[in-house]
């Protein structure tokens, strides 16, 4: 179901450098059209279908192109973003909407500090075959490769 923008709907996140939909799609397929201030997907085809853009838009601007067996003839699903959860709202053919509601956070925002009680990294580091403090937050020993 690759996505599309309404034009009607984008502002182009109010023309700032990036929209919220270029800065998080993966595959860089959003752009910005500066000429009219509208952003739009560039490659449809090449859609990884993550919905990243459909749920971060706040015009609620992108819409996808649904499968037959999910959306049926007519029907749509629709995402509303808050602070702690995605709404879909699923609207079907007969005029029935059902809303499922999806927790994004658990924890309040600001509060995670991934790399407190870490060592402060050295060069040496880099030459590891493993992340930053991977064992501590696995809470496992690594074996290391044999030359």
């Amino acid at each position: 179901m690759p996505t599309y923008v309404d034009p009607n709907k984008c502002d182009g996140c109010k023309a700032l450098d990036r929209p919220a939909c270029m800065y998080i799609c993966p595959n860089d397929l959003m752009t910005l059209d500066r000429n009219i201030s509208r952003a739009f997907n560039q490659e449809p085809d090449h859609c990884w279908e993550c919905y990243s853009c459909v749920k971060i838009c706040p015009q609620g601007a992108i819409g996808m192109r649904g499968y037959a067996d999910v959306m049926p003839l007519g029907a749509s699903m629709v995402p509303m973003r808050g602070t702690d959860s995605i709404i879909w709202a699923a609207q079907y053919r007969d005029g029935t909407t059902k809303r499922f509601r999806f927790p994004i956070r658990t924890t309040p925002w600001g509060s995670i500090k991934p790399f407190e009680g870490a060592p402060d990294p050295t060069v040496d580091d880099l030459k590891q075959p493993t992340l930053a403090a991977e064992a501590r937050w696995l809470e496992a020993e690594l074996a290391t490769p044999k030359k």
